[in-house]
């Protein structure tokens, strides 16, 4: 499906058709052909609004995005502690390690700051990046360049953003950036040529937890025959408790959850 937008060259339209065919679109659609259809067909009418009005319900609940999570994502755990220290002990023997952070979205001003800013996907995955580069030893890459939904948001490379906000707010230079992709698969393609010339033979992979597997798959294909080795090492990992009434209640956090879930799920299956 990815190789079709792109053969038509419609490829910023992605965004377009993920908002219409991801929650809660298709609900409110079917709740509404419910009731158009509950004079003439009462039965099955209620039954299309009943089962529109639960679908948007769970749709929106932080449990429903961890169940989907594990079932369709199965994404990798958190990075441990004791691999952080083993990576470091490897960066001081002078192993060829860099750790590379995705970018999630930029804007092209933030009002209170007066200058562009980061999503805040974006900051989280560039706080932990740093952290990890602080923690090894590592030097960090940032791949970044105006997202396909970016294009009216913020005229300037994300890379950009991110290596101005690294050294001034952190205090912590990148030491390359990655200014041309405009999604995953873009992000593996560029970044993987510009890892083999610095001669990294391992790269520690920092996105989010649901779009991790996707990202590990793309950069695994890029990179393939050159003998470079991934690692994942996700932020924002799913924690809602199953038992816990509040991970059933609706809320405007767990409906980004499970958007993101269906939106991770739906590009694996259709090769983003």
């Amino acid at each position: 499906m990815n190789d079709i937008f792109v053969l038509f060259g419609i490829s910023s339209w992605k965004p377009v058709v993920a908002a219409l065919l991801l929650p809660p679109v298709p609900f409110i659609l079917l709740m509404l052909v419910g009731t158009r259809l509950v004079l003439p067909r009462r039965g099955l009418g209620w039954l299309l609004a009943l089962t529109g009005a639960v679908l948007l319900w769970l749709s929106a609940c932080s449990g429903t995005a961890r169940l989907l999570s594990q079932a369709l994502l199965a994404p990798p755990a958190a990075l441990p502690l004791q691999r952080i220290a083993e990576l470091k002990a490897e960066v001081q023997a002078k192993q060829p390690i860099a750790i590379v952070v995705l970018g999630g979205g930029a804007k092209s001003l933030a009002p209170e700051y007066g200058v562009s800013n980061l999503s805040s996907q974006s900051l989280e995955r560039l706080r932990y990046g740093l952290w990890l580069g602080r923690e090894t030893g590592a030097p960090v890459a940032f791949s970044g360049g105006i997202g396909w939904a970016d294009v009216a948001a913020s005229p300037v490379p994300e890379a950009q953003v991110a290596a101005r906000i690294a050294t001034q707010d952190f205090g912590r230079p990148i030491k390359w950036t990655e200014e041309r992709s405009r999604d995953t698969r873009e992000n593996a393609a560029y970044t993987v040529p510009l890892l083999k010339e610095q001669g990294i033979r391992r790269a520690i992979i920092v996105t989010h937890e649901r779009h991790m597997p996707r990202a590990m798959r793309a950069f695994v294909q890029a990179a393939e025959g050159s003998g470079i080795v991934f690692e994942p090492a996700p932020v924002d990992l799913l924690d809602a408790q199953l038992r816990q009434p509040s991970s059933w209640l609706p809320s405007t956090g767990g409906l980004r959850m499970v958007r993101e879930v269906l939106h991770e799920a739906a590009g694996r299956a259709f090769g983003a």
